[in-house]
Order: structure tokens, then C-alpha cells, then sequence
């Protein structure tokens, strides 16, 4: 999977000297003369991710000097789109957590989705591995990252919820974990009537992803992921402009499938369970319609607002499982709704918990992984705008206020108060290419969830 990262270190590997800013000019100072004279000329002054190729006496590149910004990790991912193609090492001594990054950085910022391509695209220079990476965390954070990358960018006629549940049962497979798929009318008989709701007006039959992994004894850890393939609205239709790209509304099912190969893959010593509710948002005769009232699997009777706040439905019925075995935190991840994303824009997932410590832990967290999340509240006083009239609660505000609080406040019903529960309402996806994040799909709050877990399991 790590396709740009070599573990040849020879010499023969062209050095990337980092310089900072700050310290430019001393560094400079102490070259040669003929050296300064060609850095000036190019108009090199070390800005964070600036580069500068520097000729031996034969006018062949000796070294190339890299512009360092320590407050940036991803400063490292701007460097192989701008060197030429060929073999790099980095020629500084790094602390293991700026090795893990510059690794991180530069394979991520290789990535390309190529499935639909008549050819392989770019061909990215190789770095040789930093001496202090840890090749086992940065291994399994470019894998999860570059998973969910390639699940969210899929088309939705090739990603359907069987297709989902292949990849989970591909990733099983590989960790050795147990998997079982409730699948189409079965999950009547088995108590998911908002799952089947959501899902039974679309040919591709719905279904509930459900894996397991490690010591039955040890903390339960549950995950759950919003898995709609491909969101129409409904019959309360999306715009063509709203519903261009719901193919990327399965993004918190990917999310949660990239945080749990990482957990597995290191073997953090907790039980895992994975459950991801899969479906597609479609239109035809057995749709279900606005004011239909539906039971869920938790007993309580839901008014349906508007067909197009389908993912917390699912998410009800997925959470009231997660919940009933009072796991030692319980996450879910979900597309869910625009109000967050008018709010907190593409690169903020929204964080909303009841419990401070975790809500704390998560912020930090994402604050050491350059992951970063915004929290905002569970307001109990907009609980009124999910009253119904004629059943326990509505799934849908009429307000046009607070969208992503009541969306949060719906599945906070479904979730016991003793249990340590977080919802990440994100976005998945990357309107604009930055440096090791390119347009499409992206992995947000995938490595600040894995911190929290490694720390809290440890």
C-alpha cells in the first residue's frame, strides 16, 4: 500500500535539507559564496513549502532545501507534487512525530483515484523512509485514510449497500473478525423497521453490516457509520444540485470502516463492534412518504418529517443495538446534515456529546493529529421542535434553525445518558485539492477517533 515510501537509504538518494524561516538567514550565512549568490537569485526565502534545487559544480542537482513550517505537518505533503520525479531522503534528525507526518504527508499526497482512468496518472517521486517513522503507525493510518478515500469516490452504481458490505467483509476477512449482514425483508423479522423504511423503495436491498472483533472481555468499543450509497431524497426530491454529490453520503459508513482497520490492525486490546446500517435514498411506489408514522427498534413511534433526514433514521435503529450493550463508548459518524457544514464549512466535523470528558478528550486529540473537530451543543430547550402531534417524536424539524442541534438531539433519544456517546457530523469530502488532501473524498476525524481509542485502551 505504500507505494512512494522506500527502505533504501542509500546515498544515492538526493538529500531534502528543511530549513525554517526564522533561521534562514543564519543558515545561509554560512555558505558559500557561490551558494548564497544562487539562492538569491532564485528568490528562495524558506516559506513553508517552498523548494529550492541546488546545483553541484556540474550544474546537477545536489540537494534540494525544503521551506519547514513545525506548526503545519502537512507542510511535508506539498513536496512531491513540486520535485522532480527520482529518489529523495530527508537530511535532518526528526523526533518520531514529525517522521510519522513527513511519511504520512508525502503518501497521502500521492494518492490518486485511478479505477476509472485508462491510465495508472502520475508517477510520484519515492522518499526514503525517515530513520524515526514508525512504519507500523504510519502503514496503517496511509491504509485507513486511502480506504476511505476510495470508498467515498466511487460512483454510487458501483457502490451500492451490497458493495459496502463486501468491503467490510473484505476488511474481516483480512483482520480475521466476525461479520453477519441482516439483509433486505430479514430485517423486519429482526426488529430494524427504520433500516428497511429508508431502504425498501430502491432495488438494492437494504441491509445491516454488523462485525465483530477481539477479546469478549475487554471494553467494548462500538463504532456506527451512516452507510446511504446514494441519497435522492426521496420523495421529498433533492435538487440536481443537492443530490450531485450523495454519492458520497455513505462517508461516515467509510469513516468507520478506516478508524476500525486501524484499531484492528494494531491490536488494541478492546472489543470491537462495527455496525453500519447501509441503504440507498430512492423514489418508487413503496416510498416511505412525509407524516407516515413508523416504529423504531427502541419502541418509540416517529413521525416522518421530510424524506430527506433519512440518515438519522437509520442511525436510530443502528444506535439502539450499539446501545444495549452498554459499550464503554460508543461513536457514530454520519453525512447528516448541511446546517453543519453552513456552519462549520468542508473541513470542521461538528462534535456533539453529553459528556464533557469525552467531548475534551476528542477535541485534544484532534488537536494533536491536525484533525481537528468544533463542538457544538446538545440544546435541550430545541427538544420542542421535534414534538409531534400524533406520535413520540418527529424526525424533522419544520424550524430553519438549528438543523444539525436537532439532528443531534433526535439521536441523542436512542442513546442511554449513561453512555459515553459521541456524534461527528462531517462531510467527507474535499470541495478543493490541498497539499496531501486532494479534491474528493477525505478521512475527516479518522485519526483523531484512532488517538482517542489508542489512548483511552492503553
Amino acid at each position: 500500500m505504500l507505494q512512494h515510501l522506500t527502505e533504501d537509504n542509500s546515498q544515492e538518494a538526493l538529500p531534502i535539507v528543511p530549513v525554517e524561516r526564522a533561521a534562514f538567514k543564519t543558515w545561509q550565512a554560512h555558505q558559500t559564496p557561490t551558494r548564497r549568490a544562487w539562492l538569491e537569485s532564485s528568490g528562495f526565502t524558506a516559506e513553508a513549502g517552498a523548494i529550492c534545487l541546488l546545483p553541484d559544480g556540474k550544474g546537477k542537482p545536489e540537494r534540494v532545501l525544503f521551506g519547514r513550517d513545525r506548526s503545519d505537518p502537512w507542510c511535508w505533503a506539498q513536496l512531491p507534487a513540486k520535485l522532480p520525479k527520482g529518489f529523495y531522503r530527508i537530511d535532518a534528525t526528526l523526533d518520531e512525530t514529525e517522521a510519522n507526518w513527513a511519511a504520512i504527508a508525502w503518501e497521502l499526497a500521492c494518492y490518486q483515484f485511478t479505477r476509472y482512468r485508462g491510465r495508472n496518472g502520475r508517477d510520484f517521486p519515492l522518499l526514503a523512509w525517515p530513520s524515526t517513522a514508525r512504519r507500523d503507525h504510519v502503514g496503517r493510518t496511509v491504509f485507513a485514510t486511502c480506504l476511505v478515500r476510495d470508498l467515498v469516490n466511487t460512483p454510487a452504481s458501483d457502490m451500492g449497500p451490497e458493495e459496502l458490505a463486501g468491503a467490510a467483509t473484505a476488511l474481516a476477512d483480512r483482520q480475521g473478525a466476525r461479520i453477519r449482514i441482516i439483509l433486505g425483508e430479514a430485517l423486519l423479522p429482526e426488529n430494524y423497521p427504520l433500516i428497511h423504511a429508508v431502504g425498501r423503495a430502491s432495488s438494492r436491498a437494504p441491509r445491516l453490516i454488523d462485525l465483530r472483533w477481539g477479546d469478549e472481555a475487554a471494553p467494548k468499543v462500538t463504532i456506527v457509520g451512516k452507510g446511504v450509497c446514494f441519497d435522492s431524497g426521496g420523495l421529498d426530491l433533492k435538487s440536481s444540485a443537492n443530490m450531485k454529490l450523495m454519492k458520497k453520503d455513505m462517508g461516515g459508513a467509510a469513516t468507520a470502516l478506516g478508524l476500525a482497520s486501524m484499531i484492528m490492525e494494531a491490536r488494541l486490546p478492546l472489543r470491537l463492534r462495527l455496525l453500519i446500517p447501509a441503504v440507498e435514498n430512492a423514489v418508487s411506489g413503496n416510498a416511505m412518504r412525509p407524516l407516515d408514522v413508523l416504529r423504531s427498534r427502541k419502541g418509540l413511534s416517529v413521525e416522518i418529517g421530510n424524506t430527506d433526514a433519512e440518515g438519522r433514521l437509520i442511525l436510530a435503529d443502528a444506535l439502539t443495538e450499539a446501545d444495549r450493550e452498554k459499550p464503554s463508548l460508543l461513536v457514530d459518524l454520519a453525512t447528516l446534515t448541511g446546517a453543519a457544514r453552513s456552519a462549520l464549512g468542508p473541513e470542521l466535523p461538528a462534535l456533539f456529546s453529553p459528556d464533557e470528558g469525552l467531548a475534551a478528550e476528542l477535541l485534544a486529540a484532534g488537536e494533536a493529529e491536525a484533525d481537528p473537530l468544533w463542538r457544538l451543543p446538545l440544546w435541550k430547550p430545541y427538544r420542542r421542535l421535534l414534538d409531534s402531534k400524533v406520535a413520540d417524536i418527529v424526525s424533522a424539524s419544520d424550524s430553519p434553525f438549528a438543523g444539525a442541534i436537532t439532528a443531534a438531539l433526535f439521536l441523542q433519544e436512542f442513546v442511554a445518558p449513561a453512555t459515553p456517546w459521541a456524534h461527528l457530523d462531517l462531510f467527507a469530502w474535499n470541495p478543493a485539492s490541498r497539499p496531501g488532501r486532494p479534491e474528493g473524498g477525505e478521512a475527516l476525524a479518522l485519526r483523531a477517533l484512532y488517538r482517542l481509542i489508542e489512548k483511552r485502551s492503553s
